[in-house]
């Protein structure tokens, strides 16, 4: 009577709409459609599927599909024996009817409260929908793995055919990949994908579907994989559009509701050429091994990223580095100590020793840090040296100086959300940052000055074309901008040859291959691999390591030519600009090194705020 009670009310219950074409459509820069989510890029109806895959996956998740009302209850008892014998949650009993509510209509949480919606929302699909619509549907919106969802798409890029013209050992294998699309799908692993299809082909001998001769007749041979898209089959795609719809859910003006629910139209600040410069770049220069990288490419006068690379292979690893990790940072912090350095007084050419230093520090502590090589000048160097060079010691010195507070206000003021604690290390950038928080930060010095969002999102409109979020940039100027043209000058001095002495500029072996001025830095310690560079044009930031914090070797080198590849291809065509000079700033040839003042020999630029410059030199 109370199941009954139940049927009859979500027969009374507003129908479920479940054709929907697309979950989520997103859209490039250009406004051109790139990729649609949750569902097949062209519904395809139930006749024009291969019954051979409408077979494999009713026998393989729902062998009562025909049978039962929404649930299967011997089976759901039959679960539960199991689990109790095992101990442990081994063995599921979900329905293809409930499979199907939970992809369309609700998160992955395992609330007592999600799960009774689920029971309800199945209850109302069984009674409105006749199984072949409720077939249909699943099989248009399941997730097929590396970015195909629907059977239609997952069709196409598998095998390089259309859903109705499957084979039995086709559609074994397709079947098989929902129940973990990461494992088993025949890209990131074919011995699994084929493993797991023998398994669905066993229960279609069981289930009537096909003989044990047919199954003894499969897999002799290696299917053909085709793992293309009709356009934009870059492999490090998916890592953008993973990283839309994480942005997306965290918009708080549009309800989960409506996000589960799907038909989104998302514009995003996708530029495909320069995806593709950056994939090319990472292709050319990375070893195939187990290190890994992480990139991003913003524009600066907005904060939108245009490109984005989470891995080097979405089909091997949908970890996406760039949104989900957090990596130390190294050296690459320096720029923000040096800007709270001049922000208190010093200047380029403030000078202290390069040399071994152990440092006493409060409570009988000491702290010891080192040159990369342990490299010391043994003389005094000037800031602008140090910089180049990457001196450790001299950072520590300005650090401690400047009170170890100083870096973390001034780290909160340009932006990073990221908790920094008051140590001596923190000058060292001896702190785990995620990608786009620290991208936020280097915005602000690649902008000029100015707070901006970091964003991939331009705007989202439902499927009627209604405006749900529009991108409202912050245009607020947040540092001091004297500061930052001298930050952004001085760091152009990486890869500047004039500073060769006892040392030589962490990137000067790029020199040669720049056609443009760059502000510019490295960060590398035994596990991460840092290069940030930017002009008014152009920020990119370029990691690499290993997941598992391994030790990597060479990969100082191999993370500066992904970044001048990558961005001398992305701004190969557009006309070189840099940061107005501000008419309070002097620029004075002197010594690299002392920053002593020089007639003649080397010399470099420094720049100064008046009244900051050297005494020694006159002007005019």
């Amino acid at each position: 009577m109370t199941i009954g009670g139940l049927y009859l009310y979500a027969f009374l219950s507003p129908k479920l709409t479940i054709r929907t074409n697309g979950k989520f459509f997103i859209y490039d820069n250009n406004n051109d459609l790139v990729y649609q989510g949750s569902s097949s890029r062209e519904w395809v109806n139930l006749e024009d599927i291969s019954d051979n895959l409408k077979d494999a996956t009713v026998s393989v998740e729902d062998k009562n599909f025909y049978k039962h009302q929404g649930f299967d209850y011997i089976r759901i008892a039959h679960a539960v024996i199991n689990n109790i014998k095992n101990k442990s949650l081994i063995e599921g009993a979900s329905t293809i009817s409930q499979q199907y509510v939970k992809n369309m209509y609700l998160t992955f949480d395992k609330k007592w409260s999600r799960k009774i919606e689920e029971a309800f929302l199945t209850l109302e699909l069984e009674v409105h929908y006749s199984k072949e619509d409720i077939l249909e549907g699943y099989l248009n919106t399941i997730d097929y793995g590396q970015g195909n969802y629907g059977i239609q798409n997952a069709s196409r890029y598998y095998f390089n055919k259309d859903a109705k013209d499957l084979t039995l050992e086709e559609a074994c294998m397709l079947a098989g990949i929902p129940r973990s699309p990461g494992n088993y799908n025949p890209v990131s692993s074919y011995e699994r994908a084929e493993k797991r299809a023998k398994i669905v082909a066993e229960t279609m001998v069981n289930n009537g579907y096909i003989t044990w001769d047919d199954y003894n007749n499969m897999y002799k041979e290696k299917l053909d994989i085709y793992a293309k898209r009709d356009k934009n089959n870059l492999d490090t795609l998916m890592y953008y559009q993973d990283a839309v719809i994480s942005e997306l859910q965290n918009i708080s003006s549009i309800p989960n509701s409506l996000i589960e629910a799907g038909g989104l139209k998302i514009y995003t600040a996708l530029d495909l050429e320069k995806q593709k410069a950056l994939e090319s770049s990472v292709k050319n220069n990375m070893p195939d091994d187990n290190t890994q990288v992480a990139a991003i490419y913003v524009d600066p006068k907005s904060g939108a990223v245009n490109a984005l690379i989470g891995g080097k292979n979405y089909s091997q690893s949908q970890f996406n580095r760039v949104t989900q990790s957090k990596r130390q940072v190294g050296s690459t912090i320096k720029p923000f100590l040096y800007y709270a350095a001049l922000n208190n007084g010093l200047t380029m050419s403030s000078t202290f020793r390069s040399e071994a230093t152990t440092f006493n520090l409060s409570n009988n502590n000491t702290y010891t840090p080192s040159n990369y090589n342990n490299i010391y000048g043994g003389k005094m160097i000037t800031m602008a040296a140090a910089l180049a060079y990457s001196d450790n010691v001299y950072a520590v010195k300005t650090h401690l100086f400047l009170g170890e507070e100083t870096l973390v206000d001034t780290l909160k003021t340009f932006g990073l959300k990221e908790k920094t604690q008051p140590v001596p290390s923190l000058a060292l950038g001896a702190i785990e940052l995620n990608m786009l928080d620290y991208a936020t930060a280097y915005v602000a010095l690649a902008s000029g000055g100015y707070s901006k969002d970091i964003h991939l999102i331009r705007r989202v409109e439902d499927m009627n074309g209604n405006l749900l979020y529009e991108f409202k940039d912050r245009d607020e100027l947040v540092l001091n901008y004297n500061n930052v043209y001298i930050i952004n000058e001085m760091l152009t001095n990486a890869y500047n040859s004039n500073f060769i002495d006892y040392n030589s500029p962490t990137a000067v072996s790029l020199k040669g291959r720049l056609t443009k001025k760059y502000s510019l830095k490295t960060g590398t310690t035994d596990n991460d691999h840092w290069v940030v560079g930017y002009n008014p044009d152009a920020l990119m930031m370029i990691w690499t390591g290993d997941d598992q914090n391994a030790p990597t070797t060479g990969f100082a080198k191999i993370t500066k030519n992904i970044w001048a590849d990558a961005m001398e291809e992305c701004l190969k065509d557009v006309e070189e600009t840099w940061y107005e000079k501000p008419t309070n700033i002097v620029s004075i040839p002197l010594h690299p090194i002392s920053g002593d003042f020089v007639t003649n020999g080397k010399n470099s630029l420094f720049y100064f705020v008046k009244g900051t410059e050297p005494s020694v030199y006159i002007t005019d």
